[in-house]
């Protein structure tokens, strides 16, 4: 059986990726950035780096299957002189450096995990869906899209498949990034002015991500397709957090203070696209998803969050 190969090994998504196609059998190929990372784990790579630069052609040695996790996440603070330039050197420039040595070396199919922010940062009594106008506004969304025409140009021209999942927040117990920071605040008791957001947002619990990851990994209709994936359920934030805390024990402590506040408040400080972020609407309509791969979430929110521990 030809490997698969992960990029991303040892992040958040990657990890759990590995697990779910090992159980299903397959042969892997995991890619981590140092020899500590790699230590041990049957058939693992380094590579140093994601760049225009970097050499895949070993890695790529009798690869059918590249599913690409990899990428320049997005960062609250972001310390680099030039945050745009980065996102593009890593996600665009280091996506499509790996994408045309894969045709080369005979790679049947990408799969590559972009954002849901590529359709745009809210929704507005719409859901987006995957044939909608591209309107990407972060540096970090602005580079998925990017790499996402790359891809489909590359695609074209070389005949290798190329299969783009577009992904709202992923949640988990170990989840980093915002859900992380949501998990934290309430582990630690502190008061959130959170309790009176009725929004709608689409997450996706980290089980249905992979579980669609694999079926995109041969699906026939998969190729050349954008899909967007989610929960079956759209849930408010405080409902989120209420649910956060059922799940590890220490009950969400929210004041009810009206949104219109919130916003008020957070101009201010700033902070009015963080609160546009929490308070928002962001709904997803994984109707093309269904329809095209027969595939529906596997788990819903409450029954993710049934194991997570203290």
């Amino acid at each position: 059986m030809s490997p698969a190969l992960i990029t991303g090994a040892s992040g958040f998504v990657g990890r759990a990726l590995l697990m779910s196609l090992g159980l299903r059998g397959f042969a892997l190929r995991p890619v981590y950035r140092s020899a500590t990372q790699a230590a041990g784990v049957a058939g693992a790579v380094v590579v140093l780096s994601l760049d225009d630069d970097t050499d895949w052609s070993a890695a790529l040695q009798g690869v059918e299957v590249v599913i690409h996790t990899a990428a320049r996440a997005h960062l609250t603070q972001d310390a680099a002189l030039n945050p745009m330039a980065e996102y593009r050197r890593v996600n665009v420039e280091g996506t499509l450096n790996l994408a045309r040595q894969a045709a080369v070396a005979g790679v049947q199919r990408l799969v590559f995990i972009s954002s849901i922010g590529v359709n745009g940062l809210a929704t507005h009594g719409t859901p987006f869906t995957a044939d909608d106008v591209p309107a990407p506004v972060e540096p970090y969304a602005v580079s998925k899209w990017e790499a996402e025409q790359g891809l489909y140009a590359i695609a074209a021209e070389t005949g290798m498949e190329v299969v783009v999942i577009r992904s709202p927040l992923v949640y988990g117990q170990h989840a980093p990034g915002n859900f992380g920071r949501l998990i934290s605040s309430v582990r630690r008791g502190a008061w959130l002015p959170l309790g009176a957001v009725h929004n709608r947002r689409t997450l996706v619990a980290l089980e249905n991500l992979i579980d669609l990851l694999v079926v995109c990994v041969h699906h026939p209709a998969a190729a050349n397709q954008t899909f967007l994936v989610g929960d079956a359920e759209d849930v408010s934030t405080t409902v989120l957090l209420q649910r956060i805390g059922r799940a590890i024990g220490r009950p969400a402590r929210l004041l009810p203070i009206p949104v219109p506040l919130i916003r008020a408040g957070a101009r201010l400080f700033g902070k009015a696209q963080l609160v546009d972020r929490v308070c928002g609407d962001l709904q997803v309509d994984i109707r093309k998803t269904e329809s095209l791969l027969g595939w529906r979430p596997i788990v819903d929110m409450q029954t993710a969050m049934r194991s997570w521990k203290n």
